[in-house]
């Protein structure tokens, strides 16, 4: 079988420690799986080095292979820099999803009751973000205008995404915009997803303005949720989800482009956290999160045994944390790479138990 490609993009500061982490635990000698990776260099020096086109370079090849992960990076905050590699991926692979997923860690005190999961799929481009905007006036008369715009396409693939995650989770979709207040802008989404209602009727659809979805999200106790948002909304909404869960280093975040059909054709995992500079070099930062967005990543590989060695990768991390092995920040005393580590050797147990059994159990 050729190798799948996954197009890995090396970072910065702690961000690109916990990347080489995530690696281990992919490596063909543990996962089993015929994997190869290219790498590309997206530290702030190197994107200032060849001002950006080491992003361009990992975004072509990242539509070529399917699959990146990446690193955390810098964003500089001085105008005229370099800025964020995000914003230029997500256009080069005309990215239009993005999904994270709070969940519960074992020995994690969430917030509330909130105990199953919770998907955020928000847009990952229009919207407020790359707006015109423009003053005019002065002194108290001064206004400022601003022109946004969504758009039909980005819409369906928000909804349809929604209701193929909340399949998969045996989840609600929940929430929307604010289609009252805004029947023609806001509206367009919630057309979109009433059709994909219509189209997915085995799943549940639960429509609420976003306002109440706040309030309901923090009051939730039920079952999996996922929430469908416009791109600034979904922005909000993803941190304050991941922190109900007590920690993000459950969560992963997903970055998708789709075909005229809404299949998945570029896939890009990364953690949802930061550089955290002060953690660099310590060997004390969790490394979890960005294992599982290793693992989701596998879960859209074309291939059975991925989706299987996917699904033993979060059950070993999950795990391991259930068992007490922890870094500092879950209230444990494991390095870096002792929880990676550990991770590795349950994920071994795992696969070479599944291998001896094969079909013989009986279920």
């Amino acid at each position: 079988m050729d190798p799948t490609t996954i197009v890995v993009m090396d970072g910065d500061q702690t961000g690109q420690e916990l990347l080489v982490e995530a690696l281990r635990v992919l490596e063909p000698d543990v996962s089993g799986l015929p994997l190869s990776f290219e790498h590309y260099d997206l530290s702030l020096e190197s994107r200032r080095r060849t001002g950006n086109q080491i992003v361009h370079d990992a975004a072509r090849a990242m539509r070529g292979a399917g699959y990146g992960l990446k690193a955390a990076t810098i964003t500089p905050e001085e105008s005229g820099d370099v800025g964020s590699p995000n914003a230029l991926l997500r256009e080069e692979i005309d990215g239009r999803v993005i999904i994270r997923t709070g969940r519960r860690l074992p020995g994690v005190r969430p917030i509330g009751g909130i105990h199953a999961p919770i998907s955020v799929v928000r847009m990952a481009v229009d919207d407020a973000y790359g707006a015109v905007e423009h003053r005019e006036g002065s002194g108290l008369d001064e206004i400022a205008w601003r022109t946004e715009h969504i758009s039909r396409r980005t819409c369906r693939a928000v909804a349809e995404f929604s209701f193929l995650q909340a399949r998969r989770m045996n989840a609600t979709v929940y929430g929307g915009p604010k289609w009252t207040v805004s029947p023609v802008y806001e509206g367009m989404m919630k057309e979109e997803l009433d059709a994909a209602a219509e189209r997915h009727r085995d799943v549940r659809y639960r429509p609420v303005l976003i306002d109440a979805a706040y309030a309901g999200l923090i009051t939730h106790t039920g079952d999996a949720l996922v929430v469908p948002a416009l791109n600034r909304d979904g922005d909000c909404l993803s941190d304050m989800v991941l922190q109900l869960f007590g920690s993000i280093a459950g969560a992963e975040s997903l970055l998708l482009a789709f075909d005229d059909d809404l299949q998945a054709t570029t896939v890009m995992a990364e953690a949802p956290h930061g550089t955290a500079p002060s953690l660099e070099g310590k060997s004390i930062a969790n490394p979890l999160a960005m294992i599982l967005a290793g693992a989701a990543l596998l879960g859209f590989v074309h291939d059975p045994t991925a989706s299987m060695v996917s699904r033993g990768i979060y059950e070993a991390a999950l795990e391991a944390v259930a068992d007490d092995v922890r870094t500092a920040d879950l209230g444990g005393h494991h390095s870096t790479e002792e929880f990676t580590n550990e991770v590795i050797k349950r994920l071994r147990t795992k696969l070479d138990v599944w291998s001896s059994l094969g079909d013989s159990a009986v279920i």
